[in-house]
């Protein structure tokens, strides 16, 4: 079963701000906001949505190939995931760039502003799915990247008949209402925070109920609340996996997908594939940095059990 995780690819630098941003925005100067955070840390890590969804199928015991453009310093990091289990032969590098960069700043309340530089991310739109030496794709991804290959990428599944998890996340902001129709539409599996469907929401014209309806499935992340997955007529709550420490939000979101692949790979229930999902990111939750947190399949299988208890299909 063949898994195509198209999106970015990018170093993480990652900063901590010792305080709240929210005690130094003014709600009534918002308009001509100018402040700076002083941070306590920087850390350099491997990143990228692709490579990070990627990267936590290999630890479910799947392996996904990697659809997306890097720049001239990525070879060390294409060792690396290849030494993980990821597959990049879908990744092109680009002689003259350098790979994107996403510079993260995290207060204590896990709030995050974020800014990203494309680099070779730039380029992605030449890819095609068309061009994959394997068309025998179970499941592809379409996860933030270069917009307009998001729209490429949309389409050529849908065209290919190739079942997709539409996962706009940080380019809802620069895809158009009718990119995010268009994408959110032809999806087996949309997947946003809580956040984000209120900006589809806001950007698309959508009532609350349409857009909850929009795909097959939806589903909806709410960080510690859990998540809800709305699918065949029902809504279902996901429970948060407690975490045995908090280090980093970064990630986690990406590890929750993977999970979710697991379960659409192995035709579980929407029950069971949400609570892989939710321990799958809580993995990630505990370590910084989105590719640092390390486990084995027996072992995911025995803390889902102590988190969750047995699960029959899990035997």
């Amino acid at each position: 079963m063949n898994v195509v995780v198209s999106g970015s690819i990018a170093y993480d630098y990652i900063m901590v701000f010792p305080g709240y941003f929210r005690d130094h925005i003014l709600p009534d100067q918002i308009g001509k906001l100018s402040v700076s955070f002083l941070v306590d840390s920087l850390k350099k890590q491997r990143g990228g949505c692709a490579p990070n969804i990627a990267y936590n199928c290999s630890l479910l015991g799947e392996r996904a190939t990697v659809m997306g453009t890097a720049g001239h310093d990525f070879a060390d990091y294409r060792c690396w995931l290849e030494a993980h289990g990821v597959d990049t032969s879908a990744v092109r590098e680009i002689a003259d760039e350098f790979t994107a960069s996403f510079f993260v700043s995290t207060d204590l309340a896990n709030s995050q502003i974020a800014s990203f530089y494309t680099g070779a991310m730039s380029r992605a739109r030449e890819l095609s799915f068309r061009d994959l030496p394997c068309r025998d794709v179970s499941i592809a991804v379409i996860s933030p990247n270069d917009p307009d290959a998001m729209r490429r990428h949309v389409r050529e599944c849908r065209e290919l008949c190739i079942p997709y998890i539409y996962d706009p996340s940080q380019q809802i902001i620069r895809l158009t209402a009718d990119d995010l129709l268009e994408g959110a539409r032809g999806a087996r599996v949309l997947i946003v925070n809580d956040y984000e469907f209120e900006m589809i929401r806001n950007k698309t014209g959508l009532s609350h109920e349409e857009l909850e309806h929009i795909a097959p499935t939806v589903i909806v992340t709410r960080g510690a609340q859990g998540s809800l997955i709305i699918a065949d007529g029902q809504r279902i709550e996901i429970p948060a996996a407690a975490p045995r420490r908090v280090a980093d939000p970064t990630g986690v979101g990406d590890a929750y997908r993977a999970g979710i692949i697991k379960g659409l790979l192995r035709n579980y229930s929407w029950p069971t594939t949400g609570r892989m999902a939710s321990l799958a990111a809580t993995y990630a939750l505990e370590e910084h940095g989105t590719q640092n947190h390390f486990y084995t399949y027996t072992d995911f299988l025995t803390r889902y059990r102590q988190t969750f208890g047995e699960a029959a299909e899990l035997q």
